[in-house]
């Protein structure tokens, strides 16, 4: 599928150049090219307003198959009209339609048509939430463990008296899974079935451990209740393309006031739940113990637990450099004020080498 971005001011809905010269031509891609969602009307302005130019500009680029949600009609009729004057060849879709073919052919759907409904007890059983699982922890990444270089907060003791969990993430699967999830910007709550931030850490800890969830404590609450510790998850809400965009990426819901809240009474580890790094306030980088980027961790909360309270170590490394504040985007490696709150690549373990799993 073709993004809508542009590549050095091209769209490429309709650049020749990577679809037909570099991924057909150099790169030997034998399947087909599809547009996005209305993609090909993004190719004048006002969008669509000359649509017979858009059709003409993708199709000779090289798109062979146009998603049309709505007007399909008019690019039927806009196709014929180019192709009986020549202004797309009768080559170019012979060419499409055999890319498309060639692909069902292999695919099988012509002998198969539709899935196959005995498998449906297949998808989501234990063997793939154990893989479900495993992905997450090997996913995290550990940004801060202690106060103290010489003073480690995780792994958390199982046996722990009393642990205060809080954060508008910590109980809730829709927003561990984000967007293309059941809906198309993915929801919020029990959307499907998951372990959430919260029950993941009641099946880790002994019978002895009280876990006190309270997604928005109160001061008296934190004050009175004793916590040997607190793990608070926050993070966004489920979006998906440009209705994701924010300009300040700060934690959504005050999160940034409830973990120093918080942090201010108890030791707290703070389990960030976001597709993309989020600005850490120094107030608050500064008042917790430990720092966990969870990213979008799906419906398998276990994963988180499994490092936290150290059955596995911590083994991933940040892929983006984690900015400190908006302004600094774009930031990457190589920039002359590269100076990142945690540059690419970086990534803690609990454990040395030397030393076995507690």
């Amino acid at each position: 599928m073709a993004s809508y971005s542009q590549w050095n001011g091209e769209p490429l809905h309709a650049s020749r150049h990577l679809l037909t010269d570099v991924l057909k031509g150099k790169l030997g891609f034998e399947g087909f090219v599809v547009s996005d969602w209305e993609g090909i009307d993004r190719l004048c302005e006002p969008r669509g307003s000359d649509y017979r130019y858009c059709v003409a500009q993708s199709v000779n680029a090289g798109m062979d198959m146009i998603m049309i949600p709505h007007r399909f009609e008019r690019f039927l009729e806009d196709l014929v009209f180019l192709v009986e004057t020549g202004e797309i060849p009768m080559s170019r879709i012979d060419d499409a339609v055999e890319r498309i073919l060639r692909v069902k052919f292999i695919s099988g759907v012509f002998e198969h048509p539709f899935s196959d409904p005995s498998l449906l007890d297949v998808v989501g059983c234990k063997e793939h939430r154990l893989l479900a699982r495993e992905a997450v922890r090997k996913s995290l990444v550990l940004l801060k463990n202690g106060k103290k270089q010489n003073e480690t907060f995780l792994p958390l003791a199982k046996n722990a008296k009393r642990i205060l969990v809080a954060g508008t993430h910590a109980d809730n699967i829709g927003y561990q899974c984000g967007g293309w999830t059941i809906a198309w910007h993915g929801d919020s709550g029990k959307i499907t079935l998951g372990t959430s931030i919260l029950e993941a850490i009641q099946e880790s800890v002994s019978v002895e451990t009280e876990v006190v969830y309270e997604e928005c404590p109160t001061e008296a609450i934190i004050e009175s209740g004793e916590f040997s510790c607190a793990i608070v998850a926050v993070g966004e809400v489920p979006y998906a393309e440009g209705l994701g965009d924010r300009t300040g990426l700060s934690i959504p819901f005050n999160g940034s006031d409830l973990i120093t809240r918080v942090a201010s009474k108890v030791p707290t580890l703070v389990v960030v739940v976001s597709g993309r790094p989020l600005v850490i306030e120094p107030r608050v980088l500064e008042k917790i113990d430990a720092l966990v980027a969870a990213w979008l961790p799906g419906s398998e909360g276990m994963g988180i637990t499994d490092c936290l309270f150290g059955d596995h170590d911590f083994v991933g490394t940040l892929p983006v450099s984690w900015f400190r504040s908006s302004d600094q985007l774009p930031i990457n490696v190589g920039d002359a004020n590269y100076d990142p709150l945690f540059p690419f690549g970086y990534g803690l373990k609990m454990f040395r080498s030397d030393e076995g799993l507690a």
